[in-house]
């Protein structure tokens, strides 16, 4: 029977104690990690969240304790006191390794079965069985480390942006559904049936309208919610810091990021960024890099050589450059000692990412590859000196429409550098800025904004009528992390005429703009400040510190693939009851019995 803690009082955490220690009587409480029985010897290492630390029950101890003792096993929760003393056989693996509590009173306050898996780091159960049993995951000492640096990552951001003036205000969580890019979540009404209310995607008009109240600058640590497809750095459910300002520019807006995130940094990593952060145009990211966040920690970039092409007599690359298109290629150092068997998966590789094939040449003598016949001697010295190449290196080519090309050599990028193991440990920050204004649609046509309808555009693009709004850019800029991006924000529009003609170029009515946004309209009417902000993915921003590659390991309950919570098993079905109360009737798809 389990017994209970009546006279004993915790008087610190296991690791919470220094030499002075020594001698003194102490109370401690956590989960038995391992227990070893030696017969007349008994260890067990207790545990909670400051660490571990070996107790010690032997025939010293009083009478029925080694007994006791003998019946612990793994994950019983125990209350002990005891005399702390120098252990005889340190363990420098141990935190505490160092000391030992000799028990001279020990309680089992509650029993546990065997663990599916070891609540230990190194070897881990699949993400399946850690997910069902999460709460015993979180036992795991790396994820409790993980959950609490983001403690700290949080509780350092709402310090530093309130001594930088920033007010912390809530924002609803039923809020109107403006779709801004991905399905909302929707949560039905009961008062008025028929009608629902949505879960944010973000706080981006609340937050807009703090400004518009008065309140100059605004912080949040806001819950947003988004019925999209995820993926390792994405989840249904997610915390990002939400920040606006009034009467700024945009470098207003990179100066606040930089302060804050040099000094985060230092804080929690005793790493310090370089500052200022570079900055390079969307059009060059795409250009250099393949992508709209690049990863700068090693070279690989893209060259594009439609000049050197468009003579040598290879059709593959003459068509697409005469078709508009473009011919890049990245420069593998020393890949010239790659096998075929790497070359072959490199060539699916690019064609599962829209590739209509890879063109590779081995710069050796003789010349090694797939297009020796087009490809000559003097080519190939051209280009090597063109990209700064040399003898072994390994030339990959794609050649297709702009940006379809460019993104499939980003991709490529990625993939050799992780592959080839290119990648340092260090951290390249970079403002990305002047992204598209608009994004067309394939098989419509029409507009829709890239960023979001709220983005100013550049004053240059808006003000040229030679300029078509395809072409547009805009005031929008992102902050990119060792490849991720962390953050995304923008200059706002705070003009009600310019406002209302992006509306129109998005194919808006005037009805329907004023359906989906008529609340932030109307308070347009009242005087509107310049604005501009920024919100950085708060749990992207602690994978990277905790050095995750999955943002599931510094969330304490974290959805799967499809969204669902397999320890809570939901989404799950509820009372017709309820149904009936929100006059909800369940129709069954044809996917659906699948």
């Amino acid at each position: 029977m389990a017994e209970t803690m009546r006279g004993l009082k915790r008087d610190r955490m296991v690791c919470e104690f220094t030499e002075a220690d020594l001698g003194k009587k102490l109370c401690l409480m956590g989960w038995c990690q391992r227990q070893r029985d030696l017969g007349k010897l008994v260890f067990i290492n207790l545990r909670d969240r400051s660490g571990l630390l070996q107790l010690v029950i032997d025939e010293d101890s009083p009478p029925g304790l080694l007994e006791k003792a003998q019946k612990v096993r793994s994950e019983y929760v125990l209350a002990c006191e005891g005399v702390l003393r120098k252990r005889q056989d340190p363990n420098p693996e141990m935190k505490t390794g160092e000391y030992e509590l000799h028990v001279s009173e020990l309680r089992i306050l509650s029993e546990a079965k065997t663990p599916p898996f070891y609540i230990e780091d190194g070897d881990v159960a699949n993400d399946a069985l850690r997910l069902e049993y999460r709460y015993l995951d979180l036992r795991r000492p790396k994820m409790q480390k993980n959950i609490i640096k983001r403690h700290e990552v949080s509780s350092f951001t709402r310090q530093w942006f309130s001594e930088h003036g920033f007010l912390d205000i809530e924002t609803p969580t039923f809020i109107k559904s403006t779709p801004e890019g991905a399905r909302d979540y929707l949560v039905p009404s009961r008062i008025f049936p028929g009608e629902f209310f949505a879960l944010p995607q973000s706080p981006q008009i609340y937050k807009q309208l703090l400004m518009l109240a008065g309140f100059d600058r605004y912080m949040q640590l806001a819950r947003c919610y988004r019925d999209e497809d995820l993926r390792a750095d994405r989840q249904p459910e997610f915390t990002q810091l939400d920040l606006e300002m009034t009467f700024v520019t945009e470098e207003d807006i990179f100066r606040v990021m930089e302060s804050y995130l040099s000094a985060l940094f230092k804080e929690v990593l005793d790493v310090d960024l370089p500052l200022p952060f570079p900055r390079m145009t969307w059009e060059e990211a795409m250009c250099r890099y393949g992508s709209d966040k690049p990863d700068r920690r090693y070279g690989m970039e893209i060259h594009l050589i439609n000049d050197l092409v468009l003579d040598s007599g290879f059709k593959v690359f003459s068509s697409a450059v005469e078709e508009g298109g473009i011919v890049g290629t990245l420069v593998v150092k020393g890949g010239s000692e790659l096998k075929r068997r790497r070359l072959d998966e490199l060539t699916r590789f690019a064609q599962d990412h829209g590739a209509k094939g890879l063109v590779w040449m081995s710069y050796e003598d003789p010349l090694r590859g797939s297009a020796t016949k087009f490809l000559d001697e003097a080519f190939m010295a051209s280009l090597a000196e063109r990209c700064g190449g040399e003898r072994g290196d390994l030339f990959l080519f794609i050649a297709d429409e702009k940006y379809k090309a460019l993104e499939i050599l980003g991709r490529l990028r990625v993939e050799l550098a992780q592959s080839l193991a290119l990648i340092p440990d260090t951290w390249e920050p970079l403002w990305v800025v002047q992204f598209p204004m608009f994004e067309q649609d394939e098989e419509t046509g029409r507009l829709a904004a890239a960023h979001h309808p709220f983005t100013m555009p550049l004053e240059d693009d808006y003000n040229n009528p030679d300029c078509e709004p395809l072409n547009w850019r805009a005031n929008a800029y992102d902050l990119v992390l060792n490849g991720y991006e962390l953050g995304s924000g923008s200059l706002r529009i705070y003009n009600s005429d310019l406002q209302a003609k992006i509306f129109e170029l998005i194919g808006f009515t005037r009805e329907e703009a004023k359906e989906r946004f008529g609340f932030l309209l109307k308070a347009f009417d009242y005087g509107v400040p310049p604005h501009a902000g920024i919100a950085l993915g708060l749990d992207r921003l602690v994978m990277l510190i905790c050095a995750c590659d999955n943002i599931r390991e510094v969330i304490a309950f974290p959805k799967v693939q499809n969204s669902s919570c397999l320890m809570a098993n939901c989404p799950s079905p509820v009372d017709e009851k309820q149904l009936q109360d929100l006059g909800i009737e369940i129709i069954k798809r044809p996917h659906d019995a699948q």
